[in-house]
């Protein structure tokens, strides 16, 4: 399942904004419309039913306690009016059906609750149309009312009964129902232009809100963004980078911070670079003072070998000691020597087209290594390189699986029209995942990996320099069946002979 984009600070600064304010709105909307709406049809309602309640005052005492159709007519036009429409029942019999009496100054009649009989009679008030539940609290002698809806109209129904107060005092119900159903249409007109009106605060709300928004996070973004593009500047190396402090804030003092880090951060760069560059003019410099004494050595050292054979025993075995120990510290010097060029920036490439596997073979007839080590050199893979360079490379990654690792060492040619791979491979122990990360480091051993390393420690770091200097690179890593390899990828066509490292 794939997982939810993760939105940025303004999208979320603007979204928590927004159900802030529609939340709010929708909650004091809400109650307010709810609460107005109650107010208008208790309203409405409480006037209705205190009128009708007068009205039908004005009938006692009653002519006829059982009256016919026409009095029960005349008990229903009492109570209508223009808004009004009302239906008297006695005994399963009700008042005539007909327009509500004219009233003067009463609005046009609403459409009530209604049945139409054929050829458009008016309309009716009758049984069918009164909730069951009311006319069961009306005939047990109570004052009752409903809202209901008819054909899309709301409706007030009111139902009474007629109470007969006998010499005692006390009253019984006659019988006689009144009923009267008035129009809520111009309530629910006012209560429609309530919930509009609500609508519309909510929406300018809501613009409102997502103003406020922008305006705060752009407040917030901008130095947030002015952080990050300083921070990424000072990633790269632009240590100069500060940010303009504006206000007093917790933002002005994030900036604050950022500048005075920054600042100590350069210093401590600019303090490390002076002394790597002391360290390694002073490494240049020892090196190139040392070649002419060495010079000097390596000459003695050449003849005490010579004659180590005849010397006695000790005192030959240190005249071989110290040829080789000359011998050691000459490589040494020279490697220094190497690697200062390339932290000078001055070594350079003296290409030729070369035939890569007859190259590989020379390097190893130079030293010896043809019959120990096995070769899979396809012929007529040619490229643009520096002869001497290669050389480097493979007697540092051969001599090292020589010396380090366990036979068969392989070394493998391969070419595609832009590149060429060289692998060179042991079945040794292979390299401990400890020792990976740092099998290029300068004077790095591995000891507890491999057996102990004779050599200077710079042998790796030269080689891979060199394939860098060429465009290309060296890598190390563990055969699947055991054994280091190590892969050196160069391009077919190198970069210019004074062009220095990628």
């Amino acid at each position: 399942m794939a997982p939810w984009p993760s939105l940025g600070l303004r999208a979320r600064l603007s979204s928590a904004f927004a159900l802030l304010c529609v939340v709010t709105t929708a909650a004091v909307a809400g109650g307010i419309y709810v609460q107005a709406r109650n107010a208008i049809l208790q309203r409405t309602q409480d006037a209705a039913v205190q009128a009708m309640t007068s009205r039908l005052e004005a009938l006692y005492p009653l002519r006829n306690p059982a009256p016919d159709r026409a009095e029960l007519g005349d008990i229903a036009d009492a109570v209508s009016d223009g808004n009004v429409f009302a239906v008297a029942f006695y005994r399963g019999e009700h008042s005539p059906v007909g327009p509500p009496p004219e009233r003067p100054g009463a609005p046009a009649p609403g459409p009530p609750p209604e049945h139409r009989r054929p050829g458009g009679d008016p309309p009716v008030l009758d049984l069918g149309v009164i909730p069951p539940e009311l006319r069961r609290t009306v005939a047990g002698g109570g004052v009752a009312w409903q809202r209901v809806v008819r054909r899309d109209a709301p409706f007030l129904i009111i139902g009474t009964p007629l109470l007969i107060t006998e010499r005692d005092r006390t009253a019984r119900p006659s019988g006689i129902e009144v009923y009267a159903a008035r129009s809520l249409l111009p309530e629910q007109r006012s209560i429609d232009e309530l919930a509009v009106r609500a609508w519309l605060t909510g929406g300018a709300a809501l613009a409102f809100a997502l103003l406020l928004a922008w305006l705060a996070t752009r407040g917030v973004l901008r130095p947030v963004r002015e952080l990050g593009r300083a921070a990424r500047l000072l990633g790269e190396g632009e240590l100069h980078t500060r940010i303009a402090v504006r206000g007093s804030d917790e933002l002005a003092g994030v900036a604050r911070t950022f500048n005075t880090t920054a600042a100590e951060l350069q210093r401590h760069v600019e303090q490390l670079r002076q002394m790597e560059a002391d360290a390694r003019r002073f490494v240049a410099d020892v090196s190139h003072e040392l070649r002419t004494p060495l010079a000097a050595l390596a000459a003695v050292a050449d003849v005490l070998d010579e004659e180590a054979a005849r010397l006695p025993e000790p005192s030959g075995r240190a005249a071989r000691l110290v040829s080789q120990e000359t011998l050691n510290l000459t490589a040494l010097v020279n490697d220094l020597i190497e690697i200062s060029r390339f932290d000078s920036g001055v070594a350079a490439l003296a290409l030729n087209e070369v035939d890569v596997a007859e190259l590989v073979r020379a390097t190893l007839r130079a030293r010896g290594w043809s019959e120990a080590v096995r070769t899979e050199l396809p012929p007529g893979v040619t490229a643009l390189l520096d002869p001497r360079r290669v050389d480097v490379i493979l007697a540092n990654l051969v001599g090292n699986a020589l010396r380090h690792g366990e036979p068969p060492v392989s070394v493998r040619l391969s070419a595609d029209p832009h590149r060429i791979t060289l692998e060179v491979r042991d079945h040794g122990p292979g390299l401990d995942e400890a020792v990976l990360p740092h099998v290029f480091d300068r004077f790095y051993k591995a000891g507890t990996a491999r057996a102990r390393s004779e050599g200077s420690g710079l042998g790796l770091s030269i080689a891979r320099e060199n394939a860098r200097l060429h465009r290309g690179d060296l890598t190390a890593a563990d055969a699947p069946d055991g054994g280091a390899v190590f892969t050196l990828r160069l391009p077919r066509r190198a970069p210019d002979p004074d062009g220095g490292p990628e």
